[in-house]
């Protein structure tokens, strides 16, 4: 097995417009001023970026847009150009469209030609997914760059004439819980000093005989049928499950690296929202680790929130800082994560 050293040179993001707050969804659907302090006290996200205006519905971001913003930044911080990447990987669970490639348009525009070049279709773990390819195809395919990106658009499903009040929680929660984003990181075999190197990452379905904790539909013209929502979340499910599959993703990570509990000096926990985060962090029961969470104020990206995350952690990390990032896929229940050590 090759055991070449894998680094991250540089992570960036990019969310679209301002942000919103749960006053402003409460007043754009009609909902009680109940509503949201039931947001604050129970969710935990404040504010969320839409790439869709709620007022006029005008579309303000695409996801190549974002990705292209997020690839930009995150090439220029790492000294990178464009004729220096080798593969590209994205990993979304809502491209812009079935075809072309949302990764093949983002590299047209970022004036990547001549590589290889993947889209991965999951939810949350997808990031970590991206990772690892990126990782497993820089030690194997002579590669010495990869330019690895997440993102999601979930606001293009808001249905802007919808009566909240008429929804039931599985439908009404994704509204409150999601926002828009996208974030790209920059990966080399190239021994530069001071940098991060990633240790492990975790990919593993575990979802034999579980029924999807989220379901997102892609409806051609013969499949619409009246009643049939787009988008829908068993909640309850999630909040019994991925806590625990958190607690051992982070075991698995530890024990695979020999790392002890105190050994972590950042955590980048699931953040699906606010309030599961926290109970998230207090059963990893990581007592050095400082928690990396940004939820509370961009609301669930999906596959941008790793890099999010790893865009607030870089730059913190010193010499001998250990962090593990976990992911948790509860559509079809994927455990994800990855460890970092910077030398």
């Amino acid at each position: 097995m090759d055991t070449t050293d894998v680094r991250i040179l540089s992570a960036h993001s990019a969310l679209p417009g301002p942000p919103v707050d749960n006053a402003a969804l409460a007043r754009r659907f009609g909902m009680e001023p109940m509503w949201e302090q039931w947001v604050d006290a129970f969710v935990g996200t404040r504010t969320r970026h839409l790439a869709v205006n709620l007022d006029s519905g005008e579309v303000l971001s695409t996801l190549a847009d974002l990705g292209e913003i997020a690839g930009r930044r995150a090439l220029a911080a790492a000294g990178v150009t464009a004729d220096e990447i080798d593969v590209m990987v994205l990993a979304t669970a809502t491209p812009d469209m079935l075809m072309p490639a949302t990764v093949n348009m983002i590299a047209e525009r970022l004036g990547i030609d001549g590589i290889s070049t993947y889209q991965l279709q999951s939810g949350c773990s997808g990031a970590v997914a991206a990772l690892d390819i990126g990782m497993r195809l820089l030690r194997t395919g002579g590669y010495r760059n990869a330019l690895v990106l997440g993102g999601d658009v979930c606001a293009k499903h808001f249905d802007l004439g919808v009566d909240l009040r008429d929804l039931p929680p599985a439908q009404l929660v994704n509204v409150v819980l999601f926002g828009d984003g996208a974030g790209a990181a920059v990966l080399t075999t190239d021994p530069v000093p001071g940098t991060s190197v990633l240790r492990h990452v975790l990919n593993r379905l575990t979802g034999l005989n579980r029924a999807p904790g989220q379901i997102i539909e892609w409806f051609g013209a013969a499949e619409l049928k009246p009643g049939r929502p787009a988008l829908s979340e068993d909640y309850k499910a999630i909040e019994q499950s991925v806590p625990a599959m958190a607690t051992e993703i982070g075991k698995e990570l530890l024990d695979h690296l020999g790392w002890a509990e105190t050994d972590v000096d950042y955590l980048l926990p699931p953040q699906l929202s606010g309030r599961m985060t926290a109970r998230i962090v207090e059963q990893l029961g990581l007592p050095t680790a400082e928690e990396i969470t940004c939820v509370e104020e961009t609301g669930n990206t999906g596959n941008a929130l790793p890099f999010l995350q790893l865009e607030r952690t870089l730059p913190r990390m010193v010499t001998g800082d250990r962090a593990i990032g976990i992911a948790v896929e509860s559509s079809k229940w994927i455990k994800a994560g990855f460890a970092l050590e910077r030398v």
